[in-house]
């Protein structure tokens, strides 16, 4: 038997064990005791965006262009101003969102690629990485299933290694439906879409008509599979991870020429493309909200909406976060994040407390009465006393691990922990630190490792011991340099 499934076996017998008779389960999760009903476990819509910039939406201050659908969503649910991908690329942060382990652990550290992409002569080269989700890691979906939760994907999945000469993966047992899903559309080992319109050039989603939107696709299906679950009674998870708005950089015909006029009008829009690519991904959201009302789910459905990592730099709007996309900077790692479930989450909340998103695996199990398979390492931490105002998280620190260059950008290979409002970010070139107070420089301008001399070397200590902790693979030094 293979382990991840002796894991969740042994997990399911444990509950069975420690719920006969009344219904109710008291799981221990994160050091909360929390009591849910077996017979209110929610529906849950897991949407994840691609690239997007801490503030490139309204809810997040973003003022010429249009997210009415996330915007309302914001006032309908909580709104988190410090919430964190587990890494600052796509297929690395995928990956601790959906097993709740951190990159580091995992052995999964960039984005998913045959490629290397160390610059000419660089000195450093990129630390080993895998070329796909280790099949042993358990993933939320799979303990879902295990009770009795249907389950769908649909979009970007980028965990799987394409081949070098075609559009199959390499390893079937990397896809979404050996992860766990009954449903798969769309997802393979793309990070950014062959076409944004049919023929989609993807194995793993029929093409429609010719001209067909992608994301407009995308909805029908996952609409679909809503209201299949509804007719069945079924409780559901449904995983909408939109390519948008990853590259490449193209939009509807309408939306780009509306945010030209604005350009053209002065407005702050950045590229024009660009902004149309932001409405198409909020219409694409509010269109499944709208839908999830009209099948009378809403009311049974926890919300969450987040992007996998901080926008490209220069590109996105950050905030006037440092940098963006591949870096440990703010500007990398910080995100959007909302979360609604009507009658448990206050509206038009907000909530200041750092989270991450390995945090979502022990929430969706939580929410779900379901155990969490005792033999998994564990990062992240139910974030269910926060949403539900009823307490707050146990841990101390969170931390990311890049040790690998992106593609798109010639990045300083480092890591980083932040603990209480400061953050220590540790560069393995030549082992330098920079310290900031987040509290009141969220913008990271104002380096204290020098003025904090104690503080500076404790948080070293704690990152290191994390590395050695998670086995880490570090970057090795390009035998050409010793030369």
């Amino acid at each position: 038997m293979n382990l991840k499934f002796q894991i969740i076996s042994a997990a399911l017998i444990s509950l069975l064990l420690g719920s006969c008779g009344n219904g109710i389960q008291k799981e221990q999760v994160s050091g909360q005791s929390l009591e849910v009903s077996s017979s209110e476990r929610p529906n849950i819509l897991f949407i994840m965006v691609d690239d997007l910039g801490w503030h490139d939406i309204g809810a997040y201050g973003e003022r010429d262009i249009d997210t009415p659908n996330l915007d309302q969503l914001a006032k309908q649910g909580m709104l988190f101003t410090n919430a964190y991908a587990s890494a600052p690329v796509c297929s690395p942060s995928r990956a601790g969102a959906i097993t709740g382990i951190s990159p580091a652990r995992l052995g999964l550290t960039n984005h998913i690629s045959r490629q290397h992409f160390a610059p000419e002569k660089a000195v450093w080269l990129d630390a080993e990485t895998a070329l796909s989700l280790p099949n042993s890691a358990v993933t939320f979906a799979e303990v879902l299933k295990e009770q009795g939760y249907a389950t769908g994907f649909f979009g970007k999945w980028h965990l799987s290694l394409i081949q070098s000469n075609s559009a199959k993966v390499t390893d079937p047992s990397t896809l979404p439906e050996a992860q766990g899903f009954d449903v798969n559309i769309g997802g393979g080992a793309f990070g950014g879409p062959p076409s944004w319109w049919s023929p989609y050039k993807n194995p793993y989603i029929t093409d429609g008509e010719k001209g067909e939107y992608l994301p407009t696709r995308l909805v029908d299906e996952v609409v679909s599979f809503m209201s299949e679950q509804k007719d069945k009674k079924s409780p559901f998870l449904a995983v909408m991870w939109n390519y948008l708005v990853h590259s490449p950089l193209k939009a509807p015909a309408d939306l780009l020429a509306k945010y030209e006029q604005r350009s053209n009008e002065g407005k702050n829009v950045g590229l024009p493309v660009y902004a149309a690519m932001i409405e198409a991904m909020d219409t694409s959201v509010g269109k499944v909200l709208k839908s999830l009302k009209n099948l009378n789910l809403a009311q049974d459905t926890l919300v969450v909406f987040t992007s996998d990592n901080g926008g490209v730099w220069k590109l996105a709007d950050n905030g006037g976060l440092q940098f963006g996309k591949g870096w440990p900077y703010e500007g990398g790692v910080r995100v959007p994040l909302i979360i609604k479930w009507p009658g448990k989450i206050e509206a038009d909340s907000t909530q200041a407390e750092t989270v991450i998103n390995t945090d979502f695996f022990p929430t969706f199990l939580d929410v779900a009465s379901a155990a969490v398979p005792k033999d998994i390492p564990l990062e992240g931490e139910s974030l269910l006393p926060l949403l539900t105002n009823t307490g707050s998280l146990q841990r101390d620190a969170i931390f990311f691990h890049y040790p690998n260059y992106a593609w798109h950008a010639k990045n300083r290979l480092g890591g980083a922990v932040i603990s209480n409002q400061f953050k220590l970010i540790q560069w393995y070139d030549d082992d330098s630190v920079e310290l900031y107070n987040l509290a009141d420089d969220p913008y990271e301008s104002n380096d204290l490792a020098n003025a904090k001399p104690k503080l500076t070397k404790q948080l070293k200590k704690k990152f290191n011991q994390w590395l050695t902790d998670s086995k880490a693979k570090m970057p090795i030094k390009s035998p050409a340099s010793k030369q």
